[in-house]
């Protein structure tokens, strides 16, 4: 099966009720987690790459570890940009194989937004075979690779800016800001965590059918960050999107759940644990295969517990 764009997926888990994860991957043993946890649970994929990924592990090599999910898997597989900041950006990953891209011009004003968003779109939609454009309106705070917002300059999306947005750009599908934040610091001990349903609805309702995507979306799972502190780290305490939050947002106009952090927590805390338990350990396929089997592990209880989409591929 060649990649897919996501455009019958989100259609699909827009009348289904339920979102599909995306997953950011950087190297061969993320995917192989993530796919191997699809697999068995029949679960449509989308493999995202950010800008910093494209540097760390080169486009060509990600690519081609994705063309290989897609012989082992035989799942529908989107190839996504997260977090394109450029035309120029976008437009590589657009002539280079990937099927979805996001532009990213939520820094800008809400018209400078419109006119990237747009060149983006113009380009994508043009491109044989079609490529499609998720673009962002409001601003998520957080830090995860170049994105760092402060709490100033967070903002939630305003849905009386949503219609004329979509409608100017083209876009395929909207990035919105209602409470959920990039990396692991989402909110500290004693703070309730909070999402905006009040203007997902909103959105939902002013875009009827039209597929809506949260980003910094990991839940910063526990077990993770006291592994990581038990063998040698100095994590502070922190607490994610509640899982049930997100699975209520996947029954809603979500289809696009994006999921990072918690995958580079599960990865660093069993490396961590499996060398500190054997000091004298120097052979990667050691601590990277269970670093891999936790990938897995984690991405199969999103599938279940969160997106709802085990056995939609």
């Amino acid at each position: 099966m060649p990649l897919v764009t996501t455009e019958e997926m989100f259609r699909q888990a827009y009348e289904g009720g339920y979102a599909i994860g995306a997953f950011n991957v950087n190297n061969m043993e993320i995917i192989q987690g993530i796919v191997n946890a699809a697999k068995q649970l029949r679960a449509p994929l989308i493999l995202q790459v950010s800008a910093g990924a494209r540097r760390y592990a080169n486009q060509t090599y990600l690519i081609k570890l994705v063309e290989a999910a897609l012989i082992d898997s035989d799942l529908p597989i989107a190839l996504h940009l997260d977090h394109g900041d450029s035309f120029e950006l976008c437009k590589e990953c657009i002539d280079g194989g990937f099927t979805s891209v996001m532009i990213d011009g939520s820094h800008l004003s809400f018209e400078e937004n419109i006119e990237l968003t747009r060149r983006v779109v113009d380009y994508a939609h043009s491109h044989d075979p079609k490529v499609v454009v998720e673009a962002e309106l409001g601003r998520l705070e957080g830090v995860e690779d170049e994105i760092r917002v402060s709490a100033e300059d967070a903002s939630y999306t305003d849905p009386d800016e949503v219609e004329e947005f979509v409608t100017r750009t083209k876009c395929d599908s909207l990035a919105i800001a209602i409470g959920t934040s990039h990396g692991a610091y989402k909110f500290k001990p004693g703070q309730t965590p909070k999402l905006r349903f009040d203007i997902l609805e909103e959105v939902a309702r002013r875009l009827p059918g039209f597929p809506i995507v949260l980003h910094g979306a990991s839940s910063v799972i526990p077990e993770y960050v006291q592994m990581i502190n038990t063998y040698g780290g100095s994590m502070p305490d922190a607490i994610g999107i509640p899982e049930d939050m997100l699975r209520k947002a996947a029954t809603m106009a979500v289809c696009k759940i994006n999921i990072d952090s918690d995958l580079r927590l599960a990865m660093t805390g069993t490396v961590r644990k499996h060398l500190a338990e054997h000091p004298a350990e120097f052979d990667p396929r050691k601590y990277l295969g269970p670093a891999r089997l936790a990938i897995e592990e984690l991405v199969s209880n999103k599938i279940i517990n969160v997106l709802g989409c085990s056995g939609k591929a």
